[in-house]
């Protein structure tokens, strides 16, 4: 069995979904694997991936809105060593995911013809996000 492995380190622009599908299709095929599996890991507590629509940017959108409502910045949080996003930061990234698996087959990931690959940053500001990609197949 092969093993690939790469840290990445992606700047994000503020609270938004930024789509990395092609970095990580890149990753794949650099690493040679044709059948297997890509995990992917974002060492953060303030930050989410997500496999979600990659077509209709409204759906990004409609998410963004509805995360808002659900975990406000507004409500009154204990911990707010950061700033008023820091909890709901915190809180939006446990109701999502930090990892994610996706199959690959003859060396391509497997997705839906309308699913890609989104860091989705929940901090007001920008930050550099580590993501490990673990290749193996």
């Amino acid at each position: 069995m092969t093993h690939y492995q790469k840290l990445l380190r992606i700047s994000t622009t503020g609270k938004s979904l930024q789509n990395i599908t092609s970095t990580i299709e890149g990753i794949v095929a650099e690493s040679g694997v044709e059948t297997g599996l890509c995990t992917l890991f974002l060492r953060h507590t303030s930050a989410s991936l997500l496999i979600q629509e990659n077509a209709d940017p409204d759906v990004l959108e409609d998410l963004a809105i509805f995360m808002a409502n659900l975990v406000p910045e507004s409500a009154q949080y204990i911990h707010d060593a950061e700033g008023s996003d820091d909890m709901p930061a915190h809180i939006r990234t446990a109701i999502t995911h930090t990892s994610e698996n996706i199959p690959i087959n003859r060396g391509q990931l497997v997705l839906g013809t309308w699913q890609g690959i989104y860091i989705w940053e929940h901090r007001n500001r920008s930050h550099v996000r580590e993501l490990i990609v673990h290749i193996s197949g």
